[in-house]
């Protein structure tokens, strides 16, 4: 009898076909919506395998009705939608797919912050509107990321490669981390910051901090009362570090320049979100990951992380 595997969201063939002559492969047939609750838990029920999305909750409920589950491959960096103590607890492997993401997604935030500060998503939408009438002395200006100030917040492997990428801008770069990166500092020298002194003096404040219990919320109004008014504040990490009503009230009394943001404390990101009524704000729907050499890297990995453990091998990437 074969084992079988279950995902999630409707992927590509070719990052599905490998697994179809060795297991019973069943998905689910939309990409563009998850899998309804009631169909996740029955399919898991059944499952030796779970090929997993940020959208799915795999929560002690499913994790405990599911007695044949040996691995969850999550396609992401973070699992926060996964109980790590559940899965631990009941012996069942979880993976995610680090790494391939890092400079795909360092990308996207050097993209977010020039097109935030130089107000590119507002200029284009004048222009295809017809709204665009003639260049104007003040029309359009933003703020220079040449020789600014960039301060980052989780200085992981995708904030170093945001800091790598700010030194060709001959920025100054300041991080606040748990930890120290002193080969970082000496290699490229970049300044360690304490939080208050980083929000205080940045430009540019960039979010690339894992989603914690230390920092949910750690963007909340004490913090933006810090920033300069001049400030860009940019999210490319998870939408729940943010305090977005605190966000708005400092965007709309301009007590913060303007805000480019990735991610949402609840996506999609409601249509009467009060953040979208913004003009100095810049959205973008979750795609910091969003190349295509990138997104099948990722698919590579969580495969290769399902056969592993199904064929009684050790996964890379393990978090339990």
């Amino acid at each position: 009898m074969k084992k079988r595997i279950y995902i999630t969201r409707r992927l590509p063939e070719e990052a599905v076909a490998p697994l179809r002559e060795t297991y019973e492969v069943r998905m689910w047939d939309e990409e563009a919506s998850s899998v309804p609750r009631d169909v996740l838990i029955e399919e898991a029920s059944t499952a030796h395998a779970l090929w997993t999305m940020l959208s799915d909750s795999i929560d002690r409920e499913l994790i405990e009705q599911s007695p044949n589950l040996e691995v969850i491959s999550n396609l992401a960096v973070g699992y926060n939608n996964i109980d790590i103590e559940a899965a631990k607890a009941n012996g069942i492997i979880v993976t995610n797919t680090p790494d391939v993401l890092t400079e795909t997604t360092a990308d996207l935030a050097f993209g977010l912050m020039m097109m935030t500060a130089r107000r590119l998503g507002e200029a284009e939408r004048d222009l295809r509107a017809g709204e665009w009438k003639s260049w104007t002395p003040m029309g359009y200006v933003g703020m220079d990321l040449y020789q600014a100030k960039l301060g980052i917040i989780g200085m992981g492997r995708i904030g170093e490669a945001v800091a790598r990428r700010a030194r060709g801008f001959n920025m100054d770069v300041l991080y606040h981390n748990r930890t120290r990166r002193h080969e970082s500092e000496s290699m490229y020298g970049f300044v360690y910051a304490e939080l208050d002194e980083l929000l205080a003096e940045s430009d540019f404040v960039v979010v690339l901090a894992p989603l914690t219990e230390e920092t949910r919320g750690l963007i909340d109004a004490k913090a933006l009362a810090k920033m300069k008014s001049t400030a860009v504040f940019i999210n490319v990490a998870r939408g729940e570090i943010v305090d977005e009503e605190a966000l708005y009230d400092a965007l709309h009394e301009k007590r913060i320049w303007a805000a480019g943001l990735d991610v949402f404390a609840k996506e999609p990101v409601s249509m009467d979100h009060p953040l979208l009524t913004l003009p100095n704000v810049t959205t973008l729907p979750h795609i910091g990951s969003a190349s295509i050499k990138t997104r099948l890297a990722m698919m590579e990995l969580n495969r290769q992380a399902i056969v592993n453990v199904l064929e009684g091998e050790e996964p890379k990437n393990r978090l339990t």
